[in-house]
């Protein structure tokens, strides 16, 4: 009961601030700007393009959306969490709840569930509605939507966690510039791992995958990338060959089930850490 209340309080707190009011119209003027690019899709081409090569355009399309959506979410979710707990311990109100009947691990979970069901909720329905007005616009819907939206939900969920973390440790702005950094190495390192696969070099290849058991953010977006392709894309990218890794935004198949129970278990291991991490913190 407790967690779910230190829930219900944090979902409370994060809607109040700007951050969020700022995301959420930054977001819809995002989404408006993208219906009309959809729009001008069937104007593009001469004679000669078919339906297909429609098609392709507005996969593509849909790609470098949801690549542009998954930044600002994972981005969006460490500068919420890294707050969660640093600024009560700045301000000093953890001192005014930690006296109560309160376990610091249900200050953790709590905040982390809040923040969870907040993110989960935005990414839903950012997506969803950003998928219907492509459909309303040109009749365009990915191969499996709630595949990809449920992925995309995941790698929030990964941030919220990785910034709660820091939270526990750094102050606010410090967590969230770290958590930002991380992000971008783990991007890169998954692109260079690519280009070491396209050219059979393990070593190489090695480095994006190690960096995606470290922190899987660039893992989850490559499933649903995976599931954001078109049929015609898939098979155009696998007549290359091995030298189609080399793009990134190319994904042959989706995560399997092992690294999904890896990112689970990743999960429970850092919500683990940032519990010991906060019990172990003198207020």
């Amino acid at each position: 009961m407790a967690i779910l209340t230190i829930a219900r309080l944090t979902l409370v707190e994060a809607s109040r601030r700007r951050l969020l009011i700022a995301l959420g119209a930054l977001t819809l003027i995002v989404i408006a700007g993208i219906g009309w690019g959809f729009s001008k899709v069937p104007t593009l081409g001469g004679p000669n393009t078919t339906a297909s090569d429609i098609t392709q355009i507005e996969a593509i399309m849909e790609i470098l959306a949801c690549f542009m959506f998954s930044f600002l979410l994972a981005f969006a979710s460490v500068f919420v969490a890294a707050p969660a707990i640093a600024s009560d311990i700045e301000s000093g109100v953890i001192l005014a709840i930690v006296p109560r009947p309160l376990r610091r691990s249900e200050i953790v979970l709590g905040r982390w569930l809040g923040l969870s069901g907040l993110v989960a909720l935005y990414t839903v329905t950012a997506l969803l509605v950003e998928m219907e007005v492509v459909n309303l616009v040109v009749g365009y819907v990915p191969r499996n939507p709630l595949a990809v939206i449920g992925f995309l939900t995941l790698e929030g969920v990964v941030a919220i966690t990785m910034g709660l973390l820091f939270s526990t440790r750094l102050a606010p702005m410090t967590g969230g510039i770290v958590a930002t950094i991380l992000l971008l190495v783990v991007w890169f390192a998954g692109i260079v791992g690519n280009i070491g696969v396209a050219f059979d070099n393990s070593n190489v290849a090695a480095i994006g995958s190690v960096s995606r058991l470290i922190l899987p953010t660039d893992g989850i977006w490559r499933g649903a990338l995976y599931y954001l392709q078109s049929e015609q894309l898939l098979a155009l990218q696998r007549l290359a060959g091995r030298r189609a890794a080399g793009n990134p935004f190319f994904a042959p198949s989706p995560p399997p089930w092992t690294y999904l129970a890896w990112i689970g278990a990743w999960i429970l291991g850092l919500l683990g850490l940032s519990t010991l991490s906060f019990r172990t913190r003198e207020l």
